[in-house]
């Protein structure tokens, strides 16, 4: 029985870092050559942007919302982050995909099995097939243990591995594109919610004055200095303003369920403060690195990568399915008429088999899976570089976004200040009797809609920050990255051969 067991080990010893050092089946999957642009806009076009700074030599931080400065947002992200349940589907699919990789990997070692077979039987009397007690009928234990193992000769299950490695590299990678989806979505809803608070005040900042207005005129026309027509052109003014107040209240109310949601909590449950319009901060530089490093960053597209690598190995998995397999079976064990005399001298028994395998004829249905998977390889490669065309029209339309957005805050904002001077003007002159009540309306009217222009713009300029670290891929944090081609493999190899060496 020892002699057995140490057969086992030695063709074991032998034909194990054979298979796994030969060569897999296959084509080696090689990263594609960065063929892009030095810049993702003209050099030109960047360097008119009127409003933050563009940093090429800056990578986007890990935690990019805090460049807001707001503790308010900060504790809505960290919420998000723990409570949403798309991060928990998300880290559960990696779970997965990390566990088949293993599973996989566990093809690399022999299969060992026990097992015990009790039976009471009889002989046949014209047969001679009797224990050595020479008894027809007798009991029979049978304990013994089985080994199988096949060689990896030609890679299938190394490339196999490195598929699933791969898919569990695409896992990872949309786990970080949900993160980052997930923060670039609760800023937007903040900055939205803000922006729509901002515009309600305005409006019933602008309903109190109307009614203030309307107080004066019908005191001046109870004194016979107004006519009715002023009246009710004041009534109708604020009633147009009025109306203005449901759509508002409505889009705000939407908005601050999106952020609820969004952190992971019910509509009527959010207790989270949320910060004002001017509790944001507009970044002073904004980084953009070069556009060979969002290609190494950017989570979709390392997941399109990635998916590219899993289906380049796949067509060695289909390759190595050609060629003839190995299989190599052991059993070792004892067999006796009483439990008790298991494993005692004259009960042992063993067999070492070996098979060879090689499919001769199938009607082409393996060639036909093998041209399959090389078009799958080439299905993948065009959408990794479909993905790579996207990111960068992504982060190009971002800056031009941030570009326009700095014009209009700026633009705005002188409109709004001469509509505040011009309707503080027209108030004197009404109060003086040298302006008429058509006039003050149109007056009140411009300020008002240049005010809403002004917190609108403001809001986009915050909100396209968002969406320009979104383009980028959030946070460059070193966790982000694609293995080196092969390493799943590699590590395989290397740690299957070192176990049977010993």
């Amino acid at each position: 029985m020892k002699r057995m067991a140490c057969l086992i080990r030695r063709a074991l010893t032998v034909t194990l870092p054979l298979a796994l050092m030969a060569c897999a089946a296959g084509p080696d999957f090689r990263p594609p050559a960065n063929d892009h642009p030095e810049h993702f806009l003209p050099p030109a076009v960047t360097a008119a942007n009127e409003g933050p700074t563009f940093d090429a030599h800056a990578a986007p931080p890990a935690a990019w919302w805090m460049a807001y400065r707001s503790p308010e947002l900060d504790a809505l992200v960290a919420r998000a982050l723990a409570r949403h349940p798309d991060i928990a589907a998300a880290q559960a699919a990696l779970a997965a995909t990390q566990e088949m990789v293993e599973a996989q990997r566990s093809a690399f070692f022999p299969s060992v099995s026990a097992a015990f077979q009790p039976t009471r039987q009889k002989t046949a009397g014209t047969l001679s097939s009797v224990p050595a007690s020479g008894a027809y009928i007798y009991s029979l234990h049978t304990a013994q243990l089985n080994v199988g193992f096949t060689p990896d000769v030609f890679g299938g299950n190394r490339r196999q591995v490195e598929a699933l490695a791969a898919q569990s590299d695409v896992a990872r990678f949309q786990l970080e594109a949900t993160r980052v989806t997930l923060v670039a979505n609760l800023c937007t809803a903040v900055v939205n919610a803000a922006v729509l608070r901002e515009q309600r005040d305005i409006t019933q900042r602008l309903v109190a004055g109307q009614r203030d207005s309307l107080a004066i005129l019908q005191r001046r026309r109870d004194a016979g200095d107004a006519g009715d027509a002023d009246v009710l052109l004041q009534q109708a003014s604020l009633a147009q303003t009025l109306s203005t107040l449901p759509p508002i209240e409505k889009a705000l109310g939407q908005a601050e369920d999106a952020v609820a949601v969004l952190t992971g909590a019910f509509p009527d449950s959010s207790t989270l403060p949320l910060p004002a319009l001017e509790q944001l901060s507009l970044p002073a530089s904004l980084p953009v690195s070069v556009p060979a490093r969002l290609l190494e960053r950017r989570p979709d597209v390392l997941a399109a990568q990635a998916q590219w690598h899993a289906a380049t190995a796949q067509i060695g998995v289909a390759e190595a399915a050609r060629l003839p397999d190995v299989q190599i079976d052991a059993t070792l064990g004892s067999s006796a008429d009483r439990i008790s005399r298991l494993f005692s001298a004259g009960t042992g028994l063993w067999s070492l088999a070996g098979n060879l395998a090689a499919p001769l004829f199938d009607g082409g249905a393996l060639a036909h899976r093998q041209r399959a998977a090389e078009a799958t390889e080439r299905q993948y490669a065009a959408v990794y570089r479909s993905t790579v065309f996207t990111a960068f029209g992504n982060v190009a339309d971002a800056l031009r976004a941030v570009q326009s957005d700095a014009s209009a805050v700026a633009a705005t904002g002188q409109s709004s200040a001469s509509c505040a001077r011009s309707y503080a003007i027209a108030r004197a002159q009404l109060a003086a009797g040298d302006l008429s009540m058509q006039s003050l309306l149109l007056t009140q009217a411009a300020c008002q809609q240049a005010d809403l222009a002004k917190v609108q713009a403001e809001g986009n300029q915050l909100a396209d920050v968002a969406a320009l670290f979104q383009a980028l891929g959030g946070g460059w944090s070193e966790e982000v990255g694609v293995p080196e081609a092969g390493a799943h493999a590699k590590a395989a190899t290397k740690r299957m051969t070192t176990a049977f060496m010993q």
